[in-house]
């Protein structure tokens, strides 16, 4: 299931540009990290754990993802982000890991700075997916899940070192909802969480 819940956004975006009348077309790949305040709620307690919530920051985070520009640099984006590997959930004596998965679907705004530098600005709704995983369990890639609908919003700044293949530094903002709820499977201790990161693409049709 972690598989097809990755693949999901890149299948709709291709499938989407295979019917869309569009003037560009770019897909990307990259990594980055999580940043996130430690203390918004100090009342949290964790579904996973039963204790206090931790802040959903750090690991390193892979990111994948594409977009389709229609007209006069407006279109849509979808973005996967996910924890390259488990991550110790709220400190080693939980016996819990923790992988989230972060998918947003976005307006796209790509403004032109020069002939080989754009922006890509983009704002958008998507899902927050929690997980987390019991150490010592006899069943392999056993996790337990919960969703959570965000607001996102993102900048970048797109160079073309060559040709068609471009290289952009990011930051991206997601309000995810009840992530620090202690009455509604609250996870982590704020809503909010920020993803720095780079990514390295590729721009098939109209070039910044």
């Amino acid at each position: 299931m972690r598989k097809l819940a990755l693949l999901a956004p890149v299948c709709a975006f291709l499938f989407f540009a295979q019917f869309a009348s569009a003037q560009q077309v770019d897909v990307f790949l990259g990594g980055g990290t999580l940043f996130s305040s430690s203390n918004t709620n100090s009342n949290c307690v964790s579904a996973a754990t039963g204790l206090g919530c931790p802040p959903e920051k750090g690991g390193l985070y892979i990111n994948i993802g594409g977009d389709v520009v229609f007209y006069k640099n407006f279109g849509v984006n979808v973005e996967t982000a996910w924890r390259a590997t488990q991550g110790t959930y709220g400190g080693a004596d939980t016996g819990t890991n923790a992988r989230p998965i972060l998918t947003d679907f976005n307006a796209l705004w790509q403004p032109h700075l020069g002939h080989r530098l754009g922006a890509d600005l983009m704002a958008g709704i998507g899902g927050a997916d929690t997980r987390t995983y019991e150490q010592g369990l006899s069943c392999s890639g056993c996790f337990n899940s919960s969703d959570h609908f965000m607001e996102h919003l993102g900048a970048g700044i797109r160079f073309y070192p060559w040709k068609h293949l471009f290289i952009r530094p990011e930051a991206h903002y997601y309000h995810i909802q009840n992530n620090n709820s202690s009455t509604d499977n609250g996870y982590y201790t704020s809503n909010n969480v920020i993803r720095v990161s780079a990514s390295i693409g590729y721009t098939f049709g109209g070039k910044e």
